[in-house]
């Protein structure tokens, strides 16, 4: 390559706050080292469909506007999966696309699944690439934290404690069904937070009378109303998910446990009225707070030092501290990163009272 490169940076997956944070730090650092910059459209869909959906940008795109400072993607997002082509057929269409853009580098700014997609896509075009992680579930694997959990984790924090005051105005045990899918970190970030009284993750079985007994010991205490926050992804009391179905790329499609819960704890116990929230996207907005914003220029600026120095196949992360950056191999080769069940996150819930299921 020559000392002018053309790099693409696209955002795949479903959106969170701090995209656009992100995209802007790619672009002022590679601005300042003379490359071109090819903002994708819509994820991969920019580069294998016809025509091909981009735009040039500029560092004054960002510098001039509140975009930085905005949730949602610039760019648009693809988060439907892989269409049903096979995936050389893909890869054939993706390298080809690169080709036709004349791109040196991507970088993609996605979850785990996301990674893995473009890595494989990759493999049939000499084009580097270099992984952002982002995703309001925090399980991307190796890294600490991913661009737009802790946006999140405040959104859902501020949901907990407007539902504070009508639990308390009508003596209500108040459900909030939050995301995550099969990882409870975003529960139970927000649940410690918001002080909530029970906390339910996919990590930890529980029962219903567990939970009850929590609703008790507040009666007893003298307090009239109770918060409960549930992850999308736990299961019902006898270990099943309440449904089958699935999307496109054959992952759980989840939802309803929220009303599940509120059913069977009113079915056994009337002390308290319980009524369900499902919190819904609102989680994926919001104005992108400190910490993602600050994650999003170091994680940027990053990226574009690993292509300066010819890195391939790397993912940016966070660990103890500071930035560095892993094989993208190793990172579709972990998987999921389910919320540690010996955690300081759950000890504390744990000691602070918190029925949080049944601990071993």
């Amino acid at each position: 390559m020559g000392a002018k490169k053309r790099i693409g940076i696209l955002t795949s997956g479903g959106d969170c706050a701090g995209l656009n944070a992100v995209i802007s730090a790619v672009v002022e650092a590679a601005s300042k080292k003379g490359w071109e910059i090819y903002g994708i459209h819509n994820g991969t869909d920019g580069i294998t469909e016809k025509p091909h959906s981009y735009e040039i940008l500029t560092v004054h795109n960002f510098s001039d506007s509140p975009w930085p400072r905005l949730s949602g993607s610039y760019l648009g997002s693809l988060n439907k999966g892989v269409k049903m082509e096979s995936l050389e057929e893909m890869s054939q269409r993706f390298a080809k696309g690169v080709r036709e853009l004349g791109l040196d580098a991507i970088v993609v700014v996605g979850g785990d699944g996301s990674m893995n997609i473009v890595s494989n896509y990759c493999k049939g075009s000499t084009v580097q690439v270099v992984g952002i992680p982002k995703t309001i579930d925090n399980d991307t694997p190796i890294t600490e934290f991913s661009v737009g959990f802790e946006t999140a984790v405040q959104q859902c924090t501020t949901a907990i404690d407007s539902l504070e005051w009508t639990a308390r105005s009508h003596n209500r045990a108040l459900i909030m069904e939050v995301m995550g899918r099969d990882a409870g970190h975003l529960a139970m970030h927000s649940a410690l937070a918001g002080a909530a009284d029970v906390c339910l993750v996919p990590e930890i079985p529980y029962t219903i009378d567990g939970i009850i007994n929590r609703l008790k010991e507040i009666k007893a205490s003298g307090r009239n109303h109770a918060i409960i926050v549930v992850s999308e992804g736990i299961k019902t009391e006898d270990g099943s998910h309440l449904s089958n179905k699935k999307n496109l790329v054959g992952e759980a499609v989840y939802g309803g446990i929220g009303q599940y819960l509120c059913n069977e704890i009113s079915s056994r116990y009337n002390e308290f009225q319980v009524r369900v929230t499902t919190l819904g996207h609102v989680q994926r907005s919001g104005t992108p707070v400190a910490f993602d914003r600050m994650l999003a220029s170091v994680y940027g600026a990053k990226a574009v030092e690993l292509l300066a120095a010819g890195e391939d196949n790397k993912m940016v992360i966070w660990k103890n501290g500071h930035v560095d950056s892993v094989d993208l191999a190793e990172v579709v080769k972990a998987g999921t990163t389910l919320l540690n069940t010996e955690s300081d996150y759950v000890k504390a819930a744990h000691q602070l009272g918190m029925y949080i299921g049944e601990m071993k």
